[in-house]
């Protein structure tokens, strides 16, 4: 494990950071949610591994559960729902320029966070 994030929505391992791509699993507990967001460096990848999501991108709601991917393009709007009382996994593959933490613009957030 290369680095562990814990936010209040859940937690995120750092699996793979190389210069071309970043590998994360993330958790997100029961009925959270992360912020409305987007990234101006990167894109990325996320497959369903464990319970049910509501990836809401550019507006639009999409159902993914177990084994099922989404692509967020760089610069598109999007977040990730767990709508569920059970725990939410998901793997999530970015590529890009920087992949940072701060190349998060967060437009929502329940936790008013900037």
């Amino acid at each position: 494990m290369l680095e562990v994030g814990e936010r209040p929505w859940g937690k995120y391992f750092v699996l793979q950071d190389e210069p071309n791509f970043k590998l994360k699993r993330i958790e997100v507990l029961p009925n959270q949610r992360l912020s409305y967001q987007y990234h101006h460096h990167r894109q990325e990848f996320w497959t369903i591994v464990e319970g049910e999501a509501v990836v809401v991108l550019d507006g639009e709601e999409n159902f993914l559960q177990y084994g099922q991917s989404i692509f967020i393009p760089q610069g598109a709007k999007h977040r990730i729902e767990n709508r569920s009382d059970k725990v939410l996994v998901f793997v999530e593959v970015q590529t890009g320029t920087y992949f940072g933490e701060d190349d998060i613009v967060r437009i929502e957030d329940d936790y008013e966070r900037n």
